[in-house]
């Protein structure tokens, strides 16, 4: 292989790849190749169809040709490998991870999976990977390698260098090497500097280390993201319930598990209630959207009701209508803004590390300090249109939304969270429209009240 440099996807480039398909000049598709990166191939073939990216995959070397496959988006690599043989899918499977291998397994037809697992050659590696298929994928064993390091702790330095070795061939990269015993329970790590600087015949039982952070195989993905990301892990062991060493998790599996649960966070805040791509079917994209559309449309002719309850008010002080979308706008905002913060704290720490009445006194001195300062803004500037009363009811609504905005965005997130909802949906249509409403309630409620209709 060459240099590798930086890859651009240009229409030029497209072009003459797509060209050299139809004439099948396989040397130029080869040295086009060469030089690029397999993430960089992989989105090459995304703009291709499944014939086109199985004569080019065909051209690669198998492992490039693997990273390739494993690198591809899901429904990309179901519909591509439909097109393959089971013979010729387990080929590939032979060169990937048993923790991604079974994940594309998981994507194929029961058939088919079955078909692919009884062609690999490695009967260890089919094995584990059978282990690894029935485990629920958002848990530490659907998350976990089975390729690992591991030392018995009544050898010595050498035979652990051996062991590295011969495991080489299989673990693409090594942190450390977890120690177990005679019954292969974990009892801690050792690091390959320990070992470097030890002497040969020094036992690994005098240079392991205990202080090791391990999860169980059951444990949810969000804790072990949780857990690796608060003590900075670069890997973690799993263990079953015998305390049994049974796989590894890396931190590029966590940092997947990450983007994903950022990604559906941001969808639901946008109020998108399933996992969707921009190139998915019309029809999903519609359905994922539709139900809080639906949710902020009731919402939205309630309001209209509510409006029409206090008709004759706006007919008296026909005025009082202008302010309306300033008082939706500003509560919404401030709802947002305090959900938000909250989602970000249950993120990464427990919200719960103070005092649940610190928290609302901290909120509701936040919100009377903003609310005071844009209450006062918007006195002014109505003051001196349309004089002190009508200033000083927009001003008072608005003090008061903002205050029920700020302590409604601070609670409901915690609310959800604790009866075992996402709390980003706080952060979506459902706050916004929970705070129009009462925004509406308190803006003519409080004109009602000062206006003595």
């Amino acid at each position: 292989m060459g240099k590798i440099a930086s890859f651009e996807l240009t229409q030029e480039y497209l072009d003459s790849i797509l060209e050299a398909i139809e004439n099948q000049h396989a040397d130029f598709i080869r040295e086009s190749l060469d030089s690029v990166r397999h993430e960089d191939i992989s989105a090459l073939l995304e703009e291709f169809n499944a014939e086109q990216s199985k004569y080019v995959l065909e051209l690669l070397e198998k492992e490039v040709a693997s990273d390739v496959i494993e690198d591809l988006d899901e429904d990309t690599r179901v519909k591509f490998l439909s097109i393959f043989s089971p013979e010729e899918i387990s080929e590939f499977i032979e060169e990937i991870e048993t923790d991604d291998a079974a994940d594309i397994l998981m994507d194929l037809p029961v058939k088919v999976r079955e078909e692919v697992i009884a062609n690999i050659q490695n009967p260890e590696k089919s094995m584990n990977i059978i282990e690894l298929l029935r485990y629920d994928e958002d848990c530490a064993g659907g998350l976990m390698a089975k390729e690992l390091i591991k030392a018995n702790h009544n050898w010595n330095v050498v035979q652990c260098i051996e062991e590295i070795r011969r495991q080489a061939e299989y673990v693409q990269k090594i942190y450390s090497v977890y120690v177990v015993d005679d019954q292969n329970k974990l009892l801690g790590r050792v690091s390959l500097k320990d070992i470097v600087l030890a002497k040969s015949s020094t036992k690994i039982a005098d240079i392991y280390s205990e202080k090791i952070i391990s999860v169980y195989t059951y444990q949810k993905e969000e804790e072990i993201a949780d857990l690796m990301q608060k003590y900075d892990l670069e890997s973690a062991p799993v263990i079953n319930v015998q305390g049994k060493l049974v796989g590894r998790i890396t931190v590029d599996d966590i940092i997947d598990v990450i983007t994903e649960l950022a990604d559906q966070e941001r969808n639901l805040m946008a109020g998108i209630s399933e996992d969707v791509e921009v190139n998915d079917s019309v029809w999903m994209l519609s359905r994922a959207r539709l139900p809080w559309l639906v949710i902020g449309l009731i919402g939205g002719l309630v309001g209209a009701r509510f409006i029409g309850v206090f008709q004759k008010d706006l007919e008296q002080v026909a005025s009082l209508a202008f302010f309306i979308p300033l008082i939706i706008a500003t509560g919404g905002n401030v709802g947002i803004q305090s959900s938000a913060l909250v989602v970000q704290s249950l993120a990464s720490v427990s919200i719960f590390e103070s005092s649940i009445w610190q928290k609302l006194i901290k909120t509701l001195l936040v919100a009377m300090l903003n609310g005071i300062i844009l209450a006062g803004l918007v006195y002014i500037f109505v003051f001196f249109l349309y004089g002190p009363k009508l200033s000083f009811v927009v001003g008072v609504a608005l003090f008061t939304v903002v205050m029920l905005a700020s302590t409604l965005g601070t609670f409901i997130p915690i609310f959800l969270n604790k009866v075992g909802f996402n709390p980003a949906l706080a952060s979506g249509p459902f706050i916004t429209t929970t705070i129009d409403l009462i925004g509406l309630a308190v803006y003519f409620t409080v004109a009602h009240i000062l206006y003595s209709f």
